[in-house]
């Protein structure tokens, strides 16, 4: 049969395409730029937990303002302007003054040494030692002093007593010294990795007195509590357990503020775009739901071939430095989203059906326990894409330092991760997921769904080599791909008639609003309190126990009956049964 091409809509899946082409440069490295930014962990999990919830705020109203107005090609063109602006805007966002390393300065029977120790110092010996090689670095020590260390210091320290009493109203003891590179101890200590650096007998000098700092003539004990600045990024970001910024110091930072406000006005730039763009392509194909996701796939397209490039793009940009240069993504957003703009003002969409009160109809969504439980399921789903989303990139760089991978090509296995997941899984999955719809059932589909987060989770917390990443990243055709066209096509068939709009904003609201947002903050807790690997296999036993009572709530409802439920005027379909609405003999020579 000869396949004929619908020019119809040929501007929405220009829209898809140069829509996720636009913010694949940008999204997916928000998180680990935060962390270059001096960000802790938490901050990072507290902001992708409330991003979400504006999301989830912006979605419905919005959503709510284009089915009432009849204003959904002015919202839809108005967010994305909005998006590219906003993310064009946060390359120009400071970095923060990052906290100096703690450290312990020690001191025994004449032998002085700088302890660091930290959970995360694994491998840092050989980086360092790689890094600068012969090198010495001399780095400016601020201890904490109380009366009786400046008892030792006075009386064995010096070589002279004089002026020495004035410093013990001081609770700050500040010296220099040189450290080699080359000459660290890594030492386990209570689960720890602690990196001791040698001090030489006889070196250092008292800041602002120029006075020799002698080790201790007596075998006395003597430690401290200091922050040491080397001045260099390298050994600062090696050591960066203290090395970064948590919540509370963040509420005070205005560039923090500028960082998350830009991020702010992007996410519902991105709310508005996503449902007001899904529920015009739904309103476009009318009864041919399943071809919504061949639709899809250019989306997929876009971001797989454009998060690739702006990986390698950030690799080459940062050739020789310590932290990465992001410039091109934020060029790249602006004018890629300026393209989506004029594409988009080609759509040619009038909303088909009007609805007397949106609000009592969509509402009564609510009164229907099938609906319920699909709409747990998508917060369930929106737990284990929050730890996809904002923290596997995190995990990817723990484990190429962790395993003396280097990080010179780290932002290119980024690039290629999001690459095979577009490529590899969504595409594949977005063009089949009409036909596997109609075969399996909604209902099937979601436990499989459910049942791919927990091989895919298990599978991460196996991760030795961060490239072995690349094969387990073909199950996103699942996760999300198949997914996502589940979440969208569902709500499409049962958005009362004149709702499309609101049901499309109310699910991926309910999808990111409260299941990514509350993904998020658990996501960056346990990041923080346990470890990254410890974290994926929660989560993946978390999503197979969620499957097995999926699987058995589905049961249950089956065998109670599948007819429709009548709340008023809407009219309740059960997954497999609403199918039928959907007469692909008709359409299928329409791509």
């Amino acid at each position: 049969m000869k396949m004929a091409v619908d020019k119809e809509l040929l501007p929405m899946k220009a829209h898809y395409f140069l829509f996720n082409a636009g913010t694949a440069p940008v999204v997916p490295f928000m998180p680990t730029l935060a962390l270059q930014l001096g960000y802790s962990s938490v901050v990072v999990g507290t902001m992708y937990m409330i991003l979400p919830i504006i999301g989830m705020l912006a979605k419905p109203l919005f959503g709510y303002i284009a089915d009432r107005f009849h204003r959904h090609r002015c919202l839809f063109l108005s967010g994305q302007i909005l998006t590219g602006v906003a993310f064009f805007m946060i390359m120009f966002v400071p970095a923060v003054e990052k906290p100096l390393p703690e450290v312990q300065f020690h001191s025994h029977a004449g032998v002085a040494s700088i302890r660091h120790c930290s959970p995360y110092s694994e491998n840092v010996e050989s980086n360092l030692e790689s890094h600068y090689g012969n090198r010495s670095l001399n780095c400016d020590m601020k201890c904490d002093a109380k009366p009786f260390m400046w008892d030792i210091v006075c009386e064995n320290w010096l070589n002279e007593t004089v002026n020495c009493e004035m410093d013990r109203n001081s609770s700050l003891l500040e010296f220099s010294t040189t450290i080699s590179m080359n000459d660290i101890l890594e030492i386990n200590e209570n689960d720890k990795k602690c990196l001791h650096f040698l001090i030489p007998r006889d070196h250092g000098v008292v800041a602002g007195k120029n006075r020799t700092l002698y080790s201790p003539k007596e075998k006395q004990y003597f430690e401290a509590n200091c922050r040491m600045d080397c001045h260099d990024d390298y050994i600062k970001n090696q050591l960066r357990e203290s090395a970064v910024i948590n919540t509370k110091g963040a509420m005070g930072l205005p560039e923090f503020w500028f960082f998350f406000g830009m991020l702010i006005i992007s996410w519902v730039g991105m709310a508005v775009v996503v449902s007001i763009g899904d529920a015009i392509c739904f309103g476009i194909l009318g009864e041919r739901h399943h071809l919504y996701g061949k639709q899809r796939l250019c989306g997929s397209l876009g971001w797989g071939l454009f998060a690739l490039l702006a990986g390698v793009l950030v690799d080459q940009m940062s050739s020789g430095d310590v932290n990465k240069n992001y410039t091109i993504v934020f060029w790249m957003a602006l004018v890629i989203m300026g393209c989506d703009f004029f594409a988009s003002t080609k759509l040619r969409h009038a909303q088909k059906h009007l609805s007397s009160n949106i609000l009592r109809d969509v509402g009564q969504m609510f009164l229907s326990f099938r609906c319920i439980v699909f709409f747990l399921w998508c917060v369930a789903i929106g737990l284990g894409t929050a730890l996809i989303w904002n923290f596997l990139f995190i995990y990817l760089e723990e484990l190429d330092k962790a395993y003396d991978m280097g990080d010179s090509s780290i932002k290119t296995l980024e690039g290629l991760v999001m690459g095979i997941q577009c490529f590899g899984g969504e595409l594949p999955f977005f063009f089949l997921s009409g036909w596997i719809l109609k075969r399996m059932g909604h209902v099937n589909v979601m436990s499989l769904v459910l049942f791919a987060f927990g091989v895919r989770f298990i599978l991460y917390s196996m991760l030795q080599n961060p490239w072995y990443i690349l094969p387990i990243e073909l199950l996103n055709g699942l996760t999300f791909g198949l997914f996502y066209a589940t979440m969208a096509s569902y709500a499409s068939i049962v958005a009362p008639p004149g709702t499309e709009a609101t049901m499309q904003s109310l699910v991926g609201a309910i999808f990111e609003g409260v299941g990514v947002s509350m993904g998020s903050l658990i996501g960056g807790l346990l990041f923080d309190s346990v470890s990254a690997r410890t974290t994926f296999e929660i989560f993946g036993i978390a999503a197979f126990i969620i499957f097995i009572i999926h699987v058995i709530i589905q049961m249950i409802l089956q065998r109670n009956g599948n007819s429709g439920v009548e709340n008023g005027t809407v009219k309740y379909f059960a997954p497999t049964d609403a199918m039928h609405m959907l007469n692909d003999q008709e359409y299928s020579s329409v791509s």
